[in-house]
């Protein structure tokens, strides 16, 4: 398979730039963009294949996708490494950290259950459709 990488990345992060493009070859990504900043300066920032299956599009440097849940892990390293410098606790409850968190009947929630996916929060009362995701205004 031949893919283009685009943008840019310092020369010691050339190992980076070969082991993504090396993923495309491999059948393991169809369409990606991949940064790393080091002290707020961009070291890394590429990109490559198309935004659409009909491959009509390039993906751009701006492409919006969305990223499901590649977050949760770093929110739950980030608080344990909070817990493990005794600057949370998990039993609490997350109003006593993010006070604002208690609207909407959420205030006796704490902390373990939103890393434990058993705080009831996730999905929509009402049914969406496929436009209602997609709607960017």
């Amino acid at each position: 398979m031949t893919v283009e990488i685009h943008g840019f990345y310092e020369p010691q992060f050339v190992k980076m730039k070969e082991t993504f493009h090396q993923n495309f070859k491999d059948g393991l990504e169809v369409a990606a963009s991949h940064s790393v900043t080091v002290n707020g300066g961009y070291v890394v920032d590429i990109w490559a294949s198309h935004n659409d299956v009909a491959k009509t599009m390039l993906w751009e440097k701006d492409t919006i996708l969305n990223v499901y849940s590649s977050t949760k892990v770093m929110s739950a390293l980030c608080i344990h490494i909070l817990v493990d410098r005794g600057l949370i606790d998990v039993d609490e409850l997350v109003a006593k950290y993010w006070p604002e968190f208690t609207q909407n009947g959420k205030g006796n929630l704490p902390v373990k259950y939103l890393l434990i996916h058993t705080s009831g929060l996730a999905g929509w009362d009402t049914p969406i459709t496929r436009e209602d995701l997609y709607d960017n205004v």
